[in-house]
């Protein structure tokens, strides 16, 4: 993916999250934050820089796109939740269902090598049967008419999530 779905996801869970809530910091501050959550499991990347195989399990879509990965990582993102004051066991569900989300639609793509969503039980790397999002270039490739067009599709596909995550809301109070 081009992670414009990525995005679109945390930007939907910060308006998730945020309702029956009183808000502790502004609702851009919210999306950005979710949404550097929805992007953590490509942080894998940094392993092409190390030698680090594709097909590899700390490779590219390998054990940060597990489900595992997602739950334990979502668990710590709740402790450190309590840092913030926050609600931590309804911090850590959403942020490992954003994370899981990730993977999830990782699988939607009709390229790369699948993802390993059974890590560490099983280091097969799975897609979904079906596979409508095209996969994005890496790196600087994005930047082509390839990865415009892969940008578009996502736009396209994720304007539900972008939506509702934009649409304003009305204040309490308000007819």
């Amino acid at each position: 993916m081009a992670s414009l779905g990525h995005i679109a996801v945390g930007m939907a869970a910060a308006r998730v999250y945020r309702r029956k809530q009183t808000p502790r910091w502004s609702i851009v501050t919210s999306m950005v934050v979710w949404s550097f959550v929805s992007m953590l499991p490509d942080a894998d990347v940094i392993g092409f820089r190390f030698g680090i195989a594709y097909g590899d399990p700390w490779g590219h879509r390998g054990v940060t796109h597990s489900l595992a990965f997602s739950l334990l990582l979502g668990l710590a993102i709740g402790g450190l939740g309590m840092a913030f004051r926050l609600p931590p066991v309804r911090t850590a569900i959403l942020a490992s269902a954003v994370l899981a989300s990730h993977a999830l639609l990782d699988t939607l793509t009709d390229g790369g090598l699948g993802c390993a969503l059974l890590w560490p039980f099983d280091l097969t790397r799975y897609f979904a049967p079906h596979t409508p999002v095209p996969v994005a270039p890496i790196g600087r490739a994005f930047f082509s008419d390839r990865g415009l067009q892969v940008a578009l599709t996502e736009l396209l596909l994720f304007a539900p999530l972008l939506v509702y995550a934009l649409w304003p809301r009305r204040r309490k109070g308000a007819v």
